[in-house]
């Protein structure tokens, strides 16, 4: 036998090695263990339950884990990303459909690494990555609570994710490459509040999520940290340098907005961030006021240079009569509504002021709905009663009020891409 066959020979089998060792890799890689099921556990401590409940409304479980008309936490909300559809599951202690045979090392796991209990991968909408930094004894009270409220049947709807992102396997992948970081720590340096502040930002309420951009495969990009993103069409502002705008943010001020109130100078939340702002409104005002004093200590790191932007003339007086007629009755200088609940003029709001002009927009066409239960302002939708014009011209006219020097480019796109989006 040659020397030559017998480095042929020896050169083949290392690559096969290496290509079985690669691939038993992978399969570790993709593969995790069931946990077995167990009872559902009866007895809490009432402080204990006390506690969860603060934590499950920190950590925005309800805003999707319940659809709209739908039974608490029992999840079949809708929820898009650029990858396709998923349905928020059902995290009520029901055995068979929910989480009722979960123990707390399962729930814990799935808090931490994304994985259910039968060793499913979740795909990162859910938002472990943040989860993971939480205290344990958070997250058992969080698993106190839930086990402690109604079971509720209710199966999963299914996904419909686009190839590759149907095969859930795959997320092993995203998360060898994202899944960082340990539970938060305080840091001497800094308040009691500050910390707390952090804590609750970065973890269990995970504003990071919708307020830092994404890169192509949906991962956070931590080096542009909480300087905005976007979130079923909205766009979620930067939360740096919020002390430091043209129209500062004061820490009452922010301590209102994070818990729903109508504040002066940048009005109410709406979109997705109305939900947030009322489940912060249910837990104590420290949290509130730990948030904004976190928040405010962050500047951005960006210097940004105000720019005249050309746009087409508007139609000034038919703007200024769309407002008279469909807007001043509740915005107007003198309407009852601003000073029953103390609402700002238009011209001061964050959405007026804002360098896009998406979120005005979007509220205006799907208006601001009640939320039972709940006081706060509500406001109607306009997407039916106006059309592509009169709504250019009125936000043409709102923003000249607002910011003459800066007039929205984008108006017309955005519409039509609003439009759209509804379709």
């Amino acid at each position: 036998m040659s020397s030559h066959f017998l480095k042929s020979r020896r050169l083949w089998i290392s690559v096969a090695v290496v290509a079985v060792l690669g691939l038993i890799g992978a399969v570790l890689l993709m593969w995790r263990p069931a946990i077995a099921p167990i009872e559902r556990p009866t007895a809490f401590d009432v402080a204990q339950l006390q506690r969860g409940a603060r934590v499950v409304e920190a950590g925005d479980c309800a805003v999707c884990h319940t659809r709209p008309g739908g039974e608490y936490l029992a999840g079949g909300l809708p929820l898009l990303t650029p990858f396709g559809t998923l349905f928020s599951t059902n995290i009520t202690p029901d055995a068979q459909t929910g989480i009722g045979q979960w123990s707390l090392p399962a729930f814990e796991r799935a808090m931490r690494q994304g994985i259910a209990r039968d060793g499913r991968f979740l795909y990162p909408a859910f938002p472990y990555v943040h989860y993971r930094r939480m205290s344990q004894a958070d997250i058992a009270d969080a698993y106190a609570y839930l086990m402690s409220g109604p079971a509720i049947h209710a199966p999963a709807e299914r996904n419909r994710m686009n190839f590759p992102m149907n095969i859930r396997p795959l997320v092993s992948f995203w998360n060898l490459l994202f899944l960082h970081g340990e539970p938060l720590t305080p840091l001497a340096q800094r308040s009691e509040a500050w910390n707390r502040g952090r804590y609750l930002v970065d973890g269990p309420g995970h504003c990071a999520g919708c307020h830092s951009p994404l890169n192509l495969i949906g991962a956070e990009k931590t080096s542009e940290y909480l300087q905005g993103g976007s979130v079923d069409g909205w766009q979620a502002p930067a939360l740096v340098g919020m002390g430091q705008r043209a129209a500062p943010w004061s820490r009452e001020q922010l301590v209102g907005y994070l818990r729903a109130d109508v504040v002066d100078v940048h009005g109410t939340p709406a979109g997705p961030m109305r939900p947030v702002s009322l489940s912060l409104a249910r837990l104590p005002t420290r949290e509130a006021e730990a948030i904004a004093e976190y928040l405010l200590s962050l500047e951005s790191p960006h210097t940004v240079t105000p720019k005249t932007f050309a746009s087409e003339p508007a139609d000034q007086a038919t703007g200024a009569l769309l407002f008279s007629s469909a807007c001043a009755g509740c915005h107007g200088p003198a309407a009852p509504m601003r000073a029953i609940d103390g609402r700002p003029g238009l011209q001061s709001t964050s959405a007026l002021q804002a360098a896009s002009s998406r979120n005005f927009l979007k509220t205006v066409l799907e208006g601001l709905p009640a939320t039972p239960g709940s006081p706060g302002p509500v406001m109607p939708p306009f997407a039916a009663s106006l059309d592509n014009t009169q709504l250019d011209a009125l936000a043409a006219y709102l923003r000249q009020q607002a910011r003459p020097d800066q007039p929205w480019a984008d108006l017309s796109s955005t519409i039509e891409a609003l439009r759209q989006e509804t379709k």
